[in-house]
Parts: structure tokens; sequence; C-alpha cells
């Protein structure tokens, strides 16, 4: 029998019902539940929009917010403990891992349901089950679904890279990959893997039902059916609407494992829901606002988006300084607030596929090619970047290993990240360059003012290096989703991106770089380095210590004198919350997992 939430099926029906008809403005009669009590409505703002929920395709932030709501996973993360500590989620404790690291058995627990939906017999959720998850990672492996998750179990699940090439019938087994039971999970691994269980908490390793991806199919992207705190009642690529589950288990709010922290997170009201089962709301939306200037307005009428970050152009009006970060009193007062370093980074790949830009089989061609990327890099300007787009509170470092990880190198040389114009004017005579022979390259955005502005900054430098405007052209794509697909096809020459690690380890940023990772794959810039992946591969069996690290930081290296990127900064991000909002925000490592803890205090006016 699954656990059912106490509020009954009809009146969370009623709920919706009346809460679509009131609409999304928060003037007006107050909003009520079918029994009278006030409508709880939590409306979260993104920057971006996600046009894929199918878990095989959650490769973005924005889809990941509403991937890990929607769909469970067997671990996640401890709400407020910082750094951050994985606990268990679907599964009943951490898995059981042979001496030897290669076997993990993972127990589930029982009585947690997926939502009612049409894929189901009578429409009746049913209980998750061990095969489910099976069947979920099994998935991925499948060609059709050209998965963008894939590379984090590739090579490492005894049989099922040979399942995939045998092909991927679903009837048949994988030695690696099995349910002992309805509530036992087996996974055999080709080697050890110490991050595989940060892998299971990631929004690809989310739990789809067999039965929905046969009545959907594709239609899954936007029609989820999953077994998480929320049901998807509406998805578009300007506003998602969930409401709770009710087949979703109950299981209190123990804040004291959650991390609370009286001395950080006191202000918050967090104590109103220690000891009570999530989610609290009772219909969370979540607004894809990409120009900040409406998401600042939408915040700031105090009857709209209850969240935001704050856009760049509004930092001096809101901080009280800027070393320390901090709100000045009169923001501080209206409302809640919280700033800090991503645990991720923004960077400028290069498209190694491209034979007049990247990799060539004349060796003398590839050299010059080289050439002008070490050029187009340093001629970039980061302390630009940082002080036009970013307020001048961002982190600038070389390479791509974040400082929020521990084998960060913060006595590694500058050089990279440092603007020479003059040098690289050099290195493009030098290798023969000319105006005339430069390459037409393409540069892809999403359409959003800022991401254009973005863009021309960087074809400014590219034009003060030598290179004629015309030669450096924008590709504009109406939503993030439409730019990372181009990405994943290898359209473009040139893009900027972030990177948000899934989990706090720099495995997961070097991994970017991996060969066997390329399109559609992490690997953007289609990076073919055998140097780099051997060490890859040798240090991905390692535990964390001394010797890892230095393998780590090696490929690095590899990644700054190959010139395949233009990196990195992390941002220094200023959040902002309602106060009648009981919750802490928090966008990194898998960000959403968050939004069931989420409460809203109704009745009277804000604080």
């Amino acid at each position: 029998m699954l656990n059912r939430n106490p509020r009954t099926l009809g009146a969370v029906a009623a709920s919706i019902a009346i809460a679509l008809l009131a609409g999304c403005g928060g003037g007006g009669q107050p909003q009520t539940n079918a029994d009278g009590t006030p409508l709880k409505v939590y409306r979260h703002s993104m920057d971006g929009a996600p046009v894929n929920l199918d878990p095989v395709q959650s490769a973005v932030v924005y889809s990941n917010f509403v991937v890990l709501n929607a769909y469970d996973t067997l671990y996640s993360y401890k709400y407020l403990a910082r750094p951050y500590e994985l606990k268990p989620n679907l599964a009943k404790g951490m898995p059981e891992v042979s001496e030897d690291g290669l076997t993990y058995t993972i127990h589930l627990k029982e009585g947690s349901g997926f939502i009612d939906d049409p894929a189901f017999p009578d429409g009746k959720g049913r209980e998750v089950v061990a095969q489910d998850f099976v069947y979920s990672i099994k998935r991925h492996f499948d060609p059709k679904n050209r998965s963008q998750g894939a590379w984090l179990w590739q090579g490492r699940i005894v049989g099922l890279d040979q399942w995939k090439d045998d092909g991927a019938d679903y009837s048949q087994d994988v030695e690696g990959l099995k349910a002992l039971d309805d509530h036992s999970i087996q996974i055999k691994l080709v080697k050890p893997y110490p991050q595989l269980t940060y892998t299971l908490a990631m929004g690809f390793s989310g739990i789809v039902a067999q039965e929905a991806v046969e009545k959907y199919g594709r239609e899954l992207s936007i029609h989820p059916v999953g077994s998480g705190p929320y049901k998807v009642e509406r998805f578009s690529t300007a506003k998602a609407v969930l409401v709770p589950n009710p087949n979703f288990r109950q299981e209190p709010v123990d804040l004291a494992a959650e991390g609370f922290d009286p001395a950080v997170h006191g202000d918050y009201g967090l104590d109103a829901i220690d000891g009570k089962a999530p989610p609290f709301v009772d219909r969370l939306e979540i607004d894809f606002i990409t120009e900040t200037a409406s998401r600042w307005a939408s915040f700031t009428s105090d009857k709209e988006v209850q969240f935001t970050s704050v856009p760049v152009e509004q930092i001096d009006s809101v901080l009280g300084s800027k070393q320390p970060v901090t709100v000045s009193d009169a923001w501080a007062k209206r409302y809640h607030w919280k700033s800090g370093v991503e645990a991720g980074f923004i960077y400028t790949y290069f498209n190694m596929d491209k034979p007049y830009f990247g990799y060539n089989d004349d060796p003398a061609i590839e050299a010059k090619n080289k050439a002008l990327r070490c050029a187009m890099r340093d001629a970039f300007s980061w302390a630009e970047r940082n002080e036009r787009f970013y307020s001048g509170i961002g982190t600038v470092f070389p390479g791509i290993i974040a400082p929020v990880v521990p084998e960060f190198d913060p006595s590694l040389s500058e050089a990279s990240v440092t603007q020479h114009m003059e040098k690289a004017k050099q290195q493009l005579r030098d290798a023969g360059w000319t105006p005339e022979t430069l390459p037409e390259l393409t540069y892809g955005y999403s359409s959003a003012v800022f991401y254009r502005q973005v863009f021309e900054q960087f074809r400014g430098f590219m034009n003060q290096l030598g290179f004629p405007l015309a030669k450096i052209q924008g590709r504009t794509f109406a939503t993030f989703g439409d730019f990372n697909k181009a990405i994943k096809t290898s359209q473009l020459d040139i893009g900027g991106l972030g990177w948000g690690l899934d989990y706090p380890d720099a495995e997961n940023t070097l991994q970017l770089f991996y060969g066997p990772n390329r399109t559609p794959g992490s690997n953007n810039p289609n990076y073919a380095n055998p140097e780099f992946d051997a060490l890859f591969e040798q240090a991905s069996t390692m535990q964390p210590g001394p010797e890892r690290t230095e393998l780590y930081r090696k490929m690095n290296e590899m990644v700054i004198d190959d010139c395949v990127a233009i990196t990195g900064m992390s941002r220094n991000k200023v959040y902002l919350w309602h106060k009648n909002v009981v919750g802490v925000p928090d966008r990194e490592i898998l960000g959403g997992f968050w939004l069931k803890y989420v409460d809203v205090k109704t009745g009277g006016s804000e604080e």
C-alpha cells in the first residue's frame, strides 16, 4: 500500500482548479483550498528555460530544476549542509560496497509511488521498484534516445556497453545492472568508480516508468511521469506549474540531520518545517524569464515571482559592500538574501572538430590552428568580462578546476587568464595568419539581450586582435535548449557556456574534456588528447588524495596548453527572496533538489 499525502486526492485536484482559475497574480482576494485554508503558492524564477524534461536529456540546470522534483533519484544532498553531503533519498541507506570496490548493493524504500497517470492501469500510479531503476539506466544506452548522460556510466558497468552494441533489447539482462528483487539493486563495475554514488543523485538518474515511455514516447519530454515530490501539471518554455504528488512517501524533515546551523539559517523560519513531511506548498511555479529587467520587475513588484538573482545592472544599488559581498540595510530589511561563489564556472569553448580551427590531418595546419586559438585566448580580457557583466565580484582562475573543489591549485600561473593583446597579435603573425586568411567563425548564444552583449564584447576583443567583424558571426537561438542542441550536434565553432558541478569533485569538470565524452556527451569542445584521456582513466579509479590531485592538475595544465577553451571564472551570485518564503534557495550542485522543502507563510503582509 502506497503512503498517501494527508491532502486527499480530491482536495488536491480542487486546489489545482481553484489556483488556475485564480490566476498567477499576488493581488486581490487570497486564494484558498477547497477546505477554505489559504493556498500556498511559491513562484521561483530562472534566467533560462528547459525544452526537454526527460531525464536522459537533463543536461542543463533549467531541466534539472524540474526533473529533480518530478522524478525520484536514489540519492540526494542534505538540504543545508555545506560542503555538500550525500544522503539516501529513494534508497534506504548508502550503498553496500564490496571490498574491491566493484559491487554495489542498494536497497530501496518501500511505498513510494509514481504519479497517477493514464500510462498506468485505471490511471493509478504504482509503486516504484528496483526494475524501474534498471530500465531507466538502460535508456541512456539505447541509441534512439541520444542520451546526454550516458557518459556517466559509459565503460563503467559490466555488460552495459555490450548491451547497447547488441541492439539495446530491453528484454535482455545486463550482468552488471540487476534488480535482485523488487527493492534491491546490484551494480557491478568494470573497475572502481568512486564517484558512482554521486551520479545516482543527478537528474540523469531520475527513475522512469516503462509504461510512461511506451505511452508517451518522445512526448515524455514535456509530460513527465515520475515519483518525485511533485507532479508537473503544466509546462512550457515560459513556465512550469507543479503540484504535490499524493503518492510521494511521507518523510518528516529532521533539520539537524539536514545540516541546520542557527548562526547561518536561523533567520529563515525553517523551524516551521521541522518534523513535518514535504512537500509543503500547494502549487510550485517556476517562471522562465530570460530578460533580467522583466525578472527584476516581477520580483520587486512583490506580487509575482518570489525569488531572483540580482542582475548586474542592479548590483550597485543593492549591495552595501563588494568586499565582502553584503546587501544594503534597506534591501536586507525588505528581503532575505545570500551570496557566494558558484559551484561551477563559465568558459568559452572552441570546437576542435572544425578542421579550419581545431584538429586537422595536416600537422602544419593543425599547428597553425593552435596558434590561432591561443591568440584568441590571449586577446580575451577576463577582467573586462568580470567588470562589465558580473560587477567585478567574480573569481577569475586558470583552467577548468574551479575554486570550490579541494583539488583547486591557487598557485597556478594566471598567464592564461590575463589579456596580452600584443603577444596575441604576434602569435598570429608568426603563424602566418592575416585578416584575409583568418577563418569565418560562428559564435552561438541564446537570444536574450545579455547574451547578445556578451557576444559583442567577445567580437570586440577579436576585432582588436585582427579579425574583421564580418568573420565573427553570431547565431542566436530562441532558448538555451535550442542552443544546447546545436552544441550537441557540433554545429557551432565557438560558444559561451556555464557548468554547474554535479558533485563536489574536480573530476566533474575534467570530464568535460575527456575524449569519449565528445558530443552529444559533455565534451562540447570535442577535445581528443590521448595523454589527457589516459590520465583521466588512471585517476578515475583512485580515491581522493595527493596522488590523484597531482594527476588532476596535470590534466588541467594540458587543457590550458592546448588552447581548447577560454577559461575561466566562477561567478559570485547574489540571491534575494521574499520574507514570506520559508526556505534557503540553492542553484548549485543539482539546484532544484531543495524545492521540496520550500514553504510559504500565508495571511498578513510581508515582514
